[in-house]
């Protein structure tokens, strides 16, 4: 099978297309044949990261980079209950030593995984469990509700089209914060008003938010907090987020009743991934970059 190698890390030329033996699952494991995956920011950090680091910030090793991807039940382990051959999957490989950028992957089947509503694509899947599953925790940790102010700032990367639609559902006002190129994207999303941060900065909007939401991580928490209500919640993703399977099969619900979607800004192959990776580590993708790994 067709795998990305990552032996060494560096720049995005060192991402190794080959031909390596396909995995086969153990007892309580499901061998999935991967038809879509992503490229994220936390892969571009992880290559750049040196290995000695790893250890330090508690990561696992990967052979493989990619920490989501949609697909198809290919065989199950012996012991396997919960999910049968031919059942489409999505899910993440957060954890794992093995990641998403192959032709056929090895997870675990009571890991971050659930099945594909049938009136959604596997690249449509493919980017909802990193971004979806960070935005819906951290909405719920600044307590998101009915009739709260929320702002997203950054609402046009990955995270921040999940945060601005979940926001959204769960009767929030939510203003998104964008560049001018984004901000009808961020309007079709659900945002009640947007900011265009080129032409106005947040903080001097007049507005005070329950919920302040840095989507990108390069906002500052001391100018956050300067438009935050009393009892307000400021969140990040630079903080740590705890991924749960319940909270995939609420994603899953959503995308069905058609909620929740993935915008994707970019597809590519296998075979260029180092050119999605360059794309991905300028910091301008618009939603999700994804992969096409099978038919």
């Amino acid at each position: 099978m067709k795998a990305v190698l990552f032996k060494r890390s560096g720049s995005a030329a060192r991402l190794q297309l080959a031909e390596v033996p396909r995995p086969a699952p153990e007892p309580e494991e499901i061998l999935v044949k991967v038809h879509a995956a992503t490229v994220t920011r936390g892969d571009v950090v992880l290559r750049r990261l040196p290995f000695l680091l790893w250890r330090l910030f508690g990561f696992r090793r990967k052979t493989m980079l990619g920490h989501e991807y949609a697909g198809e039940i290919e065989a199950v382990g012996a012991d396997v209950t919960l999910f049968k051959e031919g059942e489409r999957v999505f899910g993440t490989t957060t954890g794992l030593t093995t990641g998403s950028y192959a032709e056929y992957i090895c997870v675990p089947e009571k890991g971050i995984l659930a099945t594909v509503p049938a009136n959604v694509t596997y690249e449509e899947a493919a980017p909802v469990p990193i971004g979806g599953l960070t935005a819906l925790y951290l909405l719920r940790e600044g307590d998101v509700g009915s009739g709260k102010r929320v702002l997203v700032y950054g609402a046009s990367g990955s995270v921040g089209t999940f945060a601005v639609q979940l926001a959204t559902h769960f009767g929030a006002h939510v203003t998104g914060v964008c560049s001018t190129s984004n901000v009808e994207l961020v309007k079709s999303l659900g945002a009640d008003e947007v900011v265009d941060y080129t032409r106005q900065d947040f903080t001097e909007a007049g507005q005070i938010y329950d919920i302040v939401f840095d989507a990108v991580g390069k906002g500052s928490s001391r100018r956050g907090t300067r438009v935050l209500a009393e009892n307000g919640s400021y969140v990040s993703v630079r903080s740590s987020t705890k991924e749960k399977t319940e909270d995939l099969l609420v994603l899953r619900d959503l995308m069905e009743a058609g909620e929740v979607k993935a915008v994707i800004d970019r597809r590519y192959s296998l075979e260029q991934i180092p050119e999605a990776h360059r794309y991905v580590e300028k910091g301008h993708k618009r939603g999700n970059v994804v992969l096409i790994v099978g038919s």
